[in-house]
């Protein structure tokens, strides 16, 4: 593939991405992105033959960002690391939010990529799990192992669900756009609250002045 026509395969991609999280996956069509780039269809098609095409790209790119932050999580021992990965995960999830958002229709529309998208969650769980079983053994904090499968299940459930759950909440006018990941972190991260133990509790009252204000 030429320079020019992977640039433009590029191009069809972050437009098209840009255009689904702001406008939904279901009212973007081809010819939309097409006319968003100032290309003809014929041209789009030509990298493009189908929107599922697109689509299963971008799911490909979110599965890929999603999974560096699962790995990444997965060797935190502290909590200032915890917020820190969640944060790089809720970014992650803002940046391709037409997934979660959309989900119920992506899933009808495009059954292929439902398997896809159960495994990605099953990862997460799976990293969230370990996320905790680190910080238990780690002296951060006390809990037992019921404890950590449903602090795994809440985690993975608030991160899935945060950018929906978001829309329907009021907005709050002190808080910019660029730092609602951040906050969606340290909501997140007070599911561990009743379980911190010793020093790292200063961490965790230094965040709650951070963002309860």
């Amino acid at each position: 593939m030429t320079v020019v026509a992977t640039r433009t395969r590029d191009r069809i991609l972050e437009a098209s991405l840009a255009l689904f999280n702001a406008e939904g996956l279901a009212k973007v069509s081809t010819h939309r992105i097409a006319a968003e780039l100032g290309i003809s269809p014929g041209n789009l098609h030509y990298h493009f033959k189908a929107k599922q095409l697109i689509v299963a790209t971008l799911f490909r790119h979110f599965e890929e960002r999603l999974s560096a932050c699962m790995e990444a999580a997965a060797q935190v021992d502290a909590l200032d690391d915890v917020w820190l990965s969640l944060h790089l995960t809720f970014e992650a999830i803002n940046a391709y939010r037409f997934v979660y958002r959309d989900v119920d229709y992506l899933l009808n529309e495009y059954p292929d990529l439902e398997s896809r998208a159960q495994a990605l969650t099953a990862r997460n769980l799976l990293a969230a799990r370990s996320l905790c079983t680190g910080l238990r053994q780690a002296g951060v904090i006390d809990a037992g192992i019921e404890e950590i499968e449903m602090l795994a299940l809440q985690i993975v459930f608030s991160t899935t669900c945060w950018f929906t759950f978001k829309r329907l909440t009021p907005k709050r006018s002190s808080v910019a756009a660029h730092a609602e990941p951040a906050l969606a972190a340290y909501y997140t991260l007070t599911f561990l609250s009743p379980y911190v133990v010793g020093e790292a509790r200063d961490y965790l009252n230094y965040l709650r002045s951070k963002y309860l204000r």
